[in-house]
């Protein structure tokens, strides 16, 4: 891996390097993407059956769409009963994790006739969107469904792409009937997101839409929003590991690789306060790639987005992981506490050398759905929030009405809304309050 200084120079590079690999991009596809969508909107089934002949080349039928019972019952034969077990433990985790995020409704009543509070509701469907082209991700299943789950959303739509013989990933499917997903479609691509913005005969439409997926799948995420809502416009995967002399240079080169392996947009980056410990890291990283079978795709990851970035000291090094607002975020220093206290933007983080980026991936319990490119400056996780909308509740009596009614009026008259005013006025005509 390449190491440099950190100085302001560099650091406005990587900023800049990093950038390029946000969906917004990759511009010269959105009118592909638009063309998608609209196709499928017009057209539904008949769009939707031909994209997957088209990209995916598989002939789909009204009645091979849906995934079947029998179909899950097949692929829970064909999954290893010991993954099958972890899988149901990390459900545990996650459930236990965001029944914590759970809110409630409330209400706030006053003597004089006021009622205030906030009504929270779950959304009534949901569609999750799970990958299935170079590698089946079921622990994406767990952390898309089971905060929607915990929400209380009743209907939980899935689409992933299927293989060529017409099935979905075992593994897959039995994450998706162990969370609770309420029914299965096998269509990948922007023509699913479309066909769950929109609906089609057979497809429904949702209120959102949420989950990962390549460039196509973001910018149709982009491109439906308003018509649904969505979770976030996804960017490659990416670590920032934050270390010190105490760090151990084969973990930080481990955990460097375990992101630079999803694909060869993927961002690894060290900033480190000690140059041995650069050396040593950068050595490890060259030793363990040579054995790890994704090689091919860490390589180009990290020719295109690896760093090893060493600061003059820890203030600097937290400043410059603040900037980057990285989507993982790794604390491997000698008080990792007193550094997570001074970070401000992360989606999320991991603090001492026993609490690496893959234990967060797939079992500890909060989400991986998280921000990138930056956005950890103003988006969270995943998380139940996502899954539910909140009413204001507003309830006055006339009592409670009556002193302040000249007020609304008032303010309603200096916009120059007079129907405005004349909507509070007209609940007092013929009184005279100076009596």
């Amino acid at each position: 891996m390449r190491i440099l200084t950190l100085t302001e120079e560099t650091k406005q590079n990587l900023k800049e390097d990093l950038l390029k690999r946000s969906p917004n991009s990759y511009r010269e596809y959105e009118a592909k993407v638009g063309e998608i969508i609209e196709r499928v909107r017009k057209e539904g089934d008949t769009a939707v059956f031909s994209y997957t002949e088209q990209f995916d080349h598989v002939t789909l039928t009204k009645d091979s769409l849906r995934v079947t019972k029998e179909e899950i019952q097949e692929a829970y034969e064909k999954v290893d009963p010991k993954l099958l077990e972890v899988m149901r433990k990390a459900l545990v985790n996650i459930r236990a994790y965001h029944e914590k995020q759970r809110q409630y409704s409330w209400f706030d009543s006053r003597e004089d006739g006021v009622m205030l509070g906030q009504k929270v509701t779950p959304l009534s469907s949901v569609g999750v969107y799970v990958p299935g082209g170079k590698a089946a991700y079921p622990s994406s299943v767990l952390m898309n469904v089971i905060p929607a789950k915990v929400a209380g959303v009743e209907r939980i739509i899935m689409t992933t792409p299927c293989s060529r013989d017409g099935k979905v990933n075992p593994a897959t499917l039995a994450a998706a009937q162990e969370a609770g997903v309420t029914e299965i479609y096998k269509v990948g691509g922007a023509q699913a997101v479309a066909a769950l913005a929109f609906g089609t005969e057979r497809i429904p439409k949702v209120d959102k839409i949420v989950g990962p997926g390549n460039i196509y799948v973001a910018l149709a995420k982009k491109a439906v929003f308003g018509h649904v809502s969505i979770d976030s416009i996804a960017g490659p995967s990416e670590i920032l590991v934050l270390a010190d002399e105490t760090a151990n240079p084969r973990f930080v080169a481990a955990d460097l690789l375990s992101q630079a392996e999803h694909d060869e947009l993927a961002s690894a980056i060290l900033i480190t306060t000690s140059e041995k410990l650069a050396r040593q890291v950068s050595k490890e990283v060259d030793l363990f790639t040579q054995t790890l079978s994704r090689r091919a795709i860490i390589e180009a990851s990290l020719e295109n987005y690896g760093y090893i970035l060493v600061a003059y000291d820890l203030e600097e090094a937290i400043e410059t992981a603040n900037e980057i607002a990285s989507e993982h975020l790794e604390i491997l220093t000698r008080d990792p506490f007193a550094v997570m206290l001074k970070i401000k933007h992360a989606g999320a983080i991991f603090m001492g050398e026993y609490s690496s980026e893959p234990l967060g991936d797939y079992f500890a319990g909060p989400n991986h759905v998280l921000p990138t490119n930056g956005t950890a400056k103003f988006f969270s996780p995943l998380g139940v929030d996502d899954f539910i909308k909140k009413s204001s509740i507003i309830s006055y009596s006339r009592e409670a009405l009556e002193p302040i009614y000249e007020d609304i009026a008032q303010f309603a008259a200096c916009e120059q809304l007079t129907a405005h005013a004349n909507s509070i006025q007209v609940r007092f005509e013929g009184e005279d309050r100076r009596k």
